[in-house]
């Protein structure tokens, strides 16, 4: 395998936004895999090594930073592994966009498990923030899908 043929294959990972990837050919065998929320570059680790999340080109939030964005956003996250769809159909137009209101129990997307399309409802009442996924990219359980802004509580 030359280098040529391995920067293919981190081109076409890039550009279909696989999570993971492995590859064995004649002996030889890459593995890749990053977070969804990763936006770095690559670091093929050496068949034995054990690669650190820097070599990635991924760096680990500090303790002193919070993980959370805000008291009024909500991530909401993936509960099974499968592939995020935004619409019922390629041809249907997407069960909400950035922007929309959304209520409690209302439809956000669906993520396909085996053949099977499991709609993954809103926790929360708010207005969608901004989509962590592309439609048709696969997720794994607890991968952060969308963000909600939460609505305010008016006082009575």
């Amino acid at each position: 395998m030359t280098n040529e043929d391995i920067k293919e294959i981190l081109g076409l990972v890039r550009e279909h936004n696989l999570l993971s990837f492995e590859f064995e050919q004649d002996g030889a065998r890459i593995k890749i895999s990053r977070s969804p929320l990763a936006t770095g570059s690559f670091r093929i680790a050496q068949e034995g090594e054990i690669p650190s999340p820097s070599d990635s080109g991924l760096s680990l939030p500090s303790p002193s930073v919070p993980a959370i964005r805000s008291e009024k956003v909500r991530i909401i996250t993936s509960p099974i592994v499968g592939t995020f769809y935004r619409s019922s159909s390629p041809d249907a137009s997407p069960y909400v966009e950035v922007g929309s209101p959304v209520a409690k129990g209302q439809i956000l997307c669906i993520i396909e498990a085996m053949k099977l399309m499991n709609e993954i409802e809103s926790e929360v009442e708010g207005t969608v923030r901004a989509f962590l996924v592309e439609n048709g990219q696969p997720v794994e359980y607890g991968a952060p899908l969308l963000e909600i802004d939460l609505k305010a509580e008016e006082s009575a």
